[in-house]
């Protein structure tokens, strides 16, 4: 299987270059980008990177925030659409009603660009995310391998729902069902996928097992507070912690490589952002793109993060 998966990984890099439009006869001045949280380095990261080459092309990108809340969004995508926004990207707070935004931009005839999560029943034009399954598989392979193949260990989720918390899972399982030596003694979900909820569930794991030996936390977030709470209890030398999304504090401390944060999967955020503007070029001008657009994330260890530190992808 691990062959097979390989050649999968080296397909999908490929398809991260599909879809794209000619930056030539634009037709839109005025986006829209409703992110879930700009606290969230992954989520600013693609907000550079549609913001730095839409400006380039001279179309304006409204930015709101909904620091989590689904209600919050739903509120400002109706407020978006009142401004005369020619195109949507939207990435959804979370799973709970993450189809109406899409159906509101539907509805006033607005090409709309998924990022990241895609709402169930309801998809865009196309949604952009990065490749979840195969690059979870690889952390998670990688820290199972750290451990020689053995051992407790435990998955601290992102948002429960959301397509990357089900993809980036369906991945590490794959891995863990490759090594029966593996025991997977706990999973818990998160809400914000935040350094304080890694931090805490991790202490609460660590309460009720103490012998884990590894950690997968969906998100750098998660598992940089996991790994904070693995050094307090005095357990660095015990247990290997991974990551996933490459933000640029933990690919920082990848280059430091003093915790038990030893791997993550970079995403291609900021080249995300340029094909979202791309697509809904693309959409504007009734040209076709493809209904799903999938990017690589690299494996990233301590001995390469710093390429990635001098320029995030």
């Amino acid at each position: 299987m691990k062959t097979a998966f390989k050649s999968m990984i080296a397909a999908a890099a490929l398809v991260a270059a599909a879809g794209t439009a000619s930056a030539e006869g634009v037709g839109i001045k005025k986006i829209g980008l409703a992110v879930p949280n700009l606290q969230a380095d992954f989520f600013n990261q693609i907000k550079l990177g549609v913001e730095g080459y839409a400006g380039k092309l001279g179309i304006e990108v409204i930015v709101v925030d909904a620091k989590n809340d689904t209600a919050t969004q739903v509120s400002q995508v109706q407020d978006l659409l009142t401004q005369g926004i020619d195109a949507f990207i939207y990435i959804p707070a979370g799973a709970a009603a993450a189809a109406v935004p899409t159906r509101l931009a539907r509805a006033e005839g607005i090409p709309v660009i998924n990022v990241d999560r895609e709402p169930e029943g309801a998809p865009g034009d196309t949604v952009i995310y990065g490749e979840n399954v195969l690059s979870a598989y690889q952390v998670c392979d990688h820290i199972i391998g750290l451990a020689e193949g053995k051992g407790k260990m435990v998955v601290i989720h992102g948002q429960k729902g959301t397509t990357p918390e089900v993809q980036r899972f369906e991945g590490c399982k794959m891995a863990i069902d490759e090594n029966p030596g593996v025991e997977l003694v706990a999973q818990q979900w998160s809400q914000q996928w935040s350094p304080d909820e890694g931090f805490q569930i991790a202490q609460n794991m660590l309460q009720a097992n103490p012998d884990i030996s590894i950690i997968f936390g969906q998100a750098d977030g998660l598992a940089m507070g996991a790994a904070k709470a693995v050094e307090v209890a005095g357990l660095a030398d015990q247990i290997v912690v991974g990551g996933y999304d490459g933000d640029g504090a933990a690919l920082e401390s990848l280059v430091a490589c003093d915790t038990p944060f030893i791997v993550t999967a970079t995403q291609s955020t900021q080249a995300m952002g340029v094909l979202a503007v791309n697509s809904a070029i693309a959409v504007a001008n009734d040209a076709s793109v493809p209904a799903r657009q999938i990017p690589n994330a690299v494996l990233t260890t301590c001995d390469d993060a710093a390429k990635f530190v001098e320029k995030h992808p």
